[in-house]
């Protein structure tokens, strides 16, 4: 429950933020005399919409390293680490990418991909996973990273919380505009004010959360498409399954809010439509489909 408010709470931040940046910057102009500035309004919103998911994602790395404590293997140290390196060094070159940075940090069973640029990325383990798993369950979950930057999925999912927060943004200013009108219906000199500017908060929250669904939703299915990536680049669906299957009886170590979404998770019930990732049994039925 804790993680799915913080994801909520996370994109609706930046977009008020965002607002009221723009808004002492004076970029905010769409209110007239004659009512609203579409036009205006839809540069605006594009603006606040995508400004903080393309900023996110330019710091996604450096966020990562900060945030996890992930500590990049530079000079493999050991046996474990030299194995590591060279499977994500041979996954890369199946996949068609640059050797992404790999690195490890101290926590529960957990990874993650990250970085803006899809040859220069960021691949990053915890020590419970590779202390928990097998190397061939391990190669596999290396295998589904791998797959998540070579598709590109950190920039696609960008692009889609940066297409809902401008409509967002947009839509709420339209509905608190509307709403502001009704109330102020019998006083034609009326021009929006406090009122207004309430109105399009709440429902910036209101529809923020149901934006959150829709990103929700598409990130589950990249999560589909980055398992059958795993099978394809070691050649056999097993051990992704069977690294699935392992994880579905643990409890992924919990990840920074702003990782979340490109760790492993598995969320039951209600809490799915919020979740980024599906459930394990589900993924393992896709996979088993797979031919």
């Amino acid at each position: 429950m804790k993680r799915i408010v913080l994801f909520l709470a996370t994109n609706i931040a930046v977009m008020l933020v965002m607002t009221v940046i723009l808004s002492m910057l004076g970029v905010n102009n769409y209110l007239s005399a004659k009512g609203l500035n579409l036009g205006t309004l839809a540069v605006f919103s594009l603006v606040v919409g995508f400004t903080g998911s393309i900023f996110s994602l330019l710091i996604s790395k450096p966020m990562a390293k900060w945030s996890t404590g992930a500590r990049v293997i530079d000079n493999p140290s050991s046996s474990t680490e030299l194995w590591l390196v060279s499977t994500v060094k041979t996954l890369s070159e199946r996949a068609g990418i640059a050797m992404p940075e790999v690195a490890v940090y101290n926590g529960e069973a957990n990874a993650f991909a990250t970085g803006a640029f899809k040859n220069s990325a960021l691949v990053a383990v915890s020590t419970g996973l590779l202390e928990s798993m097998t190397k061939e369950e391990v190669e596999a979950v290396l295998g589904h990273e791998v797959a998540h930057i070579a598709n590109g999925d950190m920039v696609t999912m960008t692009l889609i919380q940066g297409v809902v927060n401008t409509f967002v943004v947009f839509l709420s200013r339209i509905a608190a505009y509307a709403v502001d009108s009704f109330l102020s219906k019998d006083d034609e000199n009326h021009t929006p004010g406090l009122g207004f500017y309430i109105a399009s908060f709440v429902f910036q929250i209101l529809f923020g959360i149901g934006a959150s669904l829709i990103v929700a939703w598409f990130s589950r299915q990249r999560e589909f498409r980055a398992d059958e990536g795993s099978a394809r680049l070691l050649g056999n669906r097993q051990p992704m399954i069977n690294a699935l299957a392992r994880l579905g009886g643990m409890a992924p170590g919990e990840l920074p809010q702003s990782m979340a979404a490109v760790g492993i998770s598995d969320k039951p019930g209600w809490a799915e439509m919020f979740s980024t990732h599906p459930p394990m049994a589900q993924r393992i039925a896709a996979l088993q489909q797979l031919k």
